[in-house]
């Protein structure tokens, strides 16, 4: 099969499908890969190293697209739509919920879509989403702190303290990888901390590794309101795989935050949990809705390419050579789990959650398969 790696294209993704390792590996599976020229460059590997891995540099994203199947990092750009085959695998993280025309330019390219964020491992995990996860979890205190300093807009509360002033208090929405990997943070930062989520077994989880150190509650409406408002960081974690971002900051509980507190929207890759949410960028991350700094940056591992890129590509490269290996019907119909991953295929959409959320028909993914 004939594999394509192209250079990302949004404001400031460094990250890369495929490393040279994962290209010698493909290569020695039989397979030819084809990697755009600087791809893989600022993340520490050269055109050179993928020459010696066994691969092929192509200079435009032009002779990339034309491969069977396309490894990439983030959702198709505008550009990057026109230049798809009916048919082609598009191997990447989609994020289609919260972006209806670009959904409908998939449906109608022939396409078939199967994303990171929401292929299973058959236990409840999400082997592709987690290593981002973890990434922008950990870093989510850190752009929080980072936002609430005076020269940045925000309240100018040290997340720390000093002796004799307390710490900022920050509130956690959601408890699993995102959540928990942010509470590490903000904890060995000397935060105050509040985690909420709906599932009492991962608040039990985290309250018996933290031993007291945060606070764990119950996500009920008012506990939320009551939390919310008290909060200097407020750091979205939620997740419903596939789906939107349930929008549980609404813009009466901004009006009730301190002034210049600061919201960390880890969620905006669903469409964010604030009610003033929208997408931003690297190079323009934060916005004041309401008397709040929001940061809503919808690629936030690649402030931290080159581990994002390690982290990212060695949990993908298995499903990658099943890929080539197998095709995709022979790769999905032997893996319920993978199965999970595929939301668009020929024209149909055949997540469910994705379906729901865009009041549109879903089609199961064998039934799909099997008849296009």
């Amino acid at each position: 099969m004939l594999i394509g790696v192209p250079k990302e294209i949004k404001n400031h993704e460094y990250r890369v499908g495929l490393t040279p390792s994962g290209a010698h590996a493909l290569a020695g599976a039989g397979h030819t890969v084809r990697v755009q020229s600087g791809a893989g460059e600022r993340v520490g590997f050269s055109d050179a190293e993928y020459l010696a891995a066994g691969a092929h540099i192509a200079a435009t994203a032009t002779e990339i697209y034309q491969a069977q199947l396309i490894v990439k990092v983030k959702e198709l750009q505008a550009h990057e739509v026109g230049l798809t085959q009916p048919g082609q695998i598009l191997f990447c993280y989609q994020h289609l919920a919260p972006d209806p025309p670009l959904v409908e330019k998939l449906l109608a390219a022939g396409v078939s879509c199967l994303a990171f964020e929401t292929v299973s491992d058959g236990r409840g995990g999400l082997p592709l989403l987690a290593p981002m996860s973890r990434i922008a979890g950990r870093l989510a205190p850190q752009v929080g702190a980072w936002a609430l300093q005076m020269a940045n807009g925000g309240s100018g509360v040290l997340l720390g303290g000093v002796p004799g002033v307390p710490p900022a208090r920050v509130v956690v929405i959601g408890a699993g990888s995102v959540g928990a990997n942010a509470v590490q943070i903000a904890a060995g930062m000397g935060a105050e901390i509040t985690v909420l989520d709906r599932n009492i077994e991962r608040l039990e989880a985290l309250d018996r590794q933290w031993r007291g150190r945060i606070v764990t509650l119950a996500a009920e409406p008012l506990v939320l309101e009551q939390t919310v408002a008290a909060a200097d960081l407020l750091i979205g974690a939620v997740l419903l795989p596939g789906k939107r971002a349930p929008r549980l900051i609404s813009e009466r509980m901004l009006e009730s935050m301190r002034p210049r507190s600061v919201i960390v929207d880890v969620a905006i890759d669903q469409g964010g949990i604030s009610a003033a949410s929208r997408p931003t960028t690297h190079a323009d991350p934060l916005f004041e809705a309401h008397g709040v700094l929001h940061y809503c940056v919808t690629n936030m591992p690649a402030a931290c390419a080159r581990t994002a890129t390690l982290a990212l590509a060695q949990a993908v490269l298995p499903y990658a050579l099943a890929l080539a290996d197998r095709g995709l019907s022979g790769a999905l119909d032997g893996d319920a789990g993978f199965a999970e991953g595929l939301q668009i295929h020929a024209g149909r959409i055949t997540h469910a959650g994705l379906a729901g959320d865009l009041g549109k028909p879903c089609t199961p993914v064998a039934e799909a398969l099997h008849k296009a």
